[in-house]
């Protein structure tokens, strides 16, 4: 895997984005939390949602870690396996009347979100780069539709195919469940909670980037900005433009004046 150093020069060259990129861990005890980790609720005294934890590392540049104790948000909490599972969750009935018609329409999209299983994992991690002093699971990058198309083509230089995604316009946070077990880059529409928690912007999105990828992301981002595929965006400037009747007016004159 690349150095944390080198990824993050990388990111900063190639990406450019406009908070922290992130490193994330599942951690399976409390001896695993390196030095000056943040715990909300030992800390703050606040119990905080998974999303707003995320939201501390990539604008405060804190390195913090959650677990059972943290929880407030029973949603996010859920599929990473700090609680129980609940025949509640399962049936439906966080969904039902918010985000579906109802319970049995919310149940639908329950199935589908991927979980770790029940006390595999006691914390989650998350630090920016520049303070990760642990052996990531995963790297998440915020950014704008461009700054993620430029990580979906770094991606894909080297492997081909497709970059997928998921959205249920909730959950979000699940999605690094996802990415983790599947071990695949995925890109995500944040979720409803994002927002309101993580303070993540309209014009926010998500890349996440397995550590056994990375490697071949940043040789893919390397070789596409050397192709010409770049970030910022490159504009097309070999054309001769239109202006209005006035304009040309006064351009007619100086030919007649022998000025062109």
């Amino acid at each position: 895997m690349a150095d944390l150093k080198e990824l993050e020069q990388a990111l900063n060259t190639y990406i450019r984005p406009f908070t922290f990129p992130l490193a994330i861990k599942m951690l399976k005890s409390e001896e695993e939390m390196p030095e000056k980790t943040r715990r909300p609720f030992q800390q703050m005294e606040k119990k905080v949602a998974i999303c707003q934890g995320i939201g501390m590392a990539r604008k405060l540049g804190w390195a913090v870690a959650m677990g059972k104790e943290d929880m407030q948000c029973s949603l996010g909490a859920a599929p990473f396996g700090f609680f129980k599972n609940t025949d509640f969750f399962d049936e439906g009935n966080l969904a039902a009347g918010m985000f579906t018609a109802s319970k049995e329409i919310g149940k639908r999209g329950e199935e589908l979100v991927d979980r770790f299983e029940y006390g595999l994992y006691t914390h989650i991690m998350v630090a920016p780069l520049h303070r990760t002093a642990f052996e990531p699971d995963l790297f998440m990058i915020y950014g704008n539709p461009a700054q993620i198309m430029r990580l979906i083509q770094g991606a894909l230089y080297n492997e081909g195919g497709a970059v997928h995604s998921s959205a249920m316009g909730r959950l979000g946070c699940a999605s690094i469940i996802t990415a983790i077990k599947k071990d695949e880059c995925r890109y995500l529409v944040p979720g409803n909670g994002d927002r309101i928690f993580g303070m993540t912007q309209d014009y926010e999105m998500t890349f996440m980037i397995p550590s056994s990828k990375v490697d071949t992301v940043l040789d893919g981002l390397v070789k596409t900005h050397k192709a010409g595929i770049r970030y910022p965006i490159t504009s097309f400037f070999d054309f001769e433009a239109t202006f209005p009747p006035s304009y040309q007016e006064q351009m007619r004159i100086w030919r007649e004046e022998g000025e062109l």
